[in-house]
């Protein structure tokens, strides 16, 4: 009796991952470190949460960190691990929501090549910033890419000023 509770045990332990990535609703792409993510970040939240996301390897890496000092249970070479699945599987370029047209100006290209690749534009459209809030937000951008484009960034800018800016 007791081999017989041992062995559900062990089956049972063995499944978990698998049956984590089941029942959180869409499924993780296959790679190194999916396991993890599927255990140690659906202990809070849905894996849809992590799947809306697309961030850049500084991104990742401040998501994840951050996550480990809200008590994600992960070993630093468990947070590379994740961080790296993460970047590989749900970084710049992977398909994001339609978005809405936008009005025509100089910059339009720019915004709608590099916001779309990790996001809809419906808080563009919908938000009015001041100067400031967008050169913050485009700055804090092109960071979580790991990428550094002052004068694209400065064209971007200008154009979310421009169309959606507070005056």
């Amino acid at each position: 009796m007791k081999r017989l509770a041992l062995a559900g045990a062990v089956t049972a332990l063995l499944l978990a991952p698998a049956t984590a990535l089941r029942a959180q609703g869409p499924a993780l792409p296959a790679g190194e470190g999916r396991d993890l993510v599927a255990t140690a970040c659906s202990q809070c939240h849905s894996l849809g949460v992590i799947l809306a996301g697309h961030d850049g390897p500084v991104g990742w890496k401040r998501h994840v960190y951050n996550m480990v000092l809200r008590g994600a249970q992960l070993t630093p070479r468990e947070a590379d691990t994740v961080i790296a699945y993460l970047v590989a599987n749900l970084g710049p370029g992977a398909p994001a929501a339609p978005s809405a047209p936008l009005p025509g100006g100089a910059g339009r290209e720019l915004v709608e090549a590099r916001c779309t690749v990790c996001h809809s534009l419906e808080r563009v459209t919908i938000v009015k910033r001041s100067k400031h809030q967008w050169q913050a937000i485009v700055a804090n951008m092109y960071e979580r890419w790991g990428v550094a484009a002052p004068e694209e960034a400065q064209a971007i800018t200008a154009y979310l000023d421009a169309q959606f800016g507070r005056e």
